[in-house]
């Protein structure tokens, strides 16, 4: 019991650091950063992504050893639905974790990255995106935990 609190306990704050994340880096975007935000940025990447993969594998763990059994939710298409949102939302953050890397070469020699408005306006509308998706997954995994979905 106790182990499949902590994996519960661990795939919940791993969306919320996933969302927090999220949200930092959309309220933080500008161009022209100070080298201090251009570091959040990055570090604030590298917090979204870790909590990611942690997402990723406790629920992994949740579907197989420690939820309702994988037949409940693989034969749910909510189920389905929240992965590929998910796998939507992981590819599309993509581009800002490649963008940050980026920005991560200049930061190491001293300089500043070179972030220009129309980069902020592409960055915050990808983020805009992972933000909506990430909100319905919480939603869907709601309706599926209910039954919602299951013939």
């Amino acid at each position: 019991m106790i182990t499949n609190a902590l994996v519960a306990y661990v795939h919940y704050l791993s969306f919320m650091l996933c969302f927090g994340a999220l949200i930092y880096e959309r309220t933080s975007l500008k161009a022209d950063p100070s080298r201090k935000d251009a570091i959040s940025m990055v570090i604030a990447d590298i917090i979204y992504g870790i909590a990611g993969i942690a997402l990723l594998v406790s629920g992994i763990y949740r579907v197989i050893k420690f939820g309702q059994g994988s037949e409940f939710y693989t034969q749910n298409p909510i189920f389905w639905t929240k992965i590929v949102t998910f796998g939507l939302v992981g590819t599309l953050s993509l581009y800002p974790t490649v963008t940050y890397v980026l920005w991560a070469l200049p930061l190491s020699k001293g300089e500043l990255p070179n972030v220009t408005s129309k980069l902020v306006s592409r960055l915050r509308v990808i983020i805009n995106i992972e933000l909506v998706g990430f909100a319905s997954i919480p939603f869907l995994a709601t309706l599926m935990a209910r039954g919602i979905g299951l013939t």
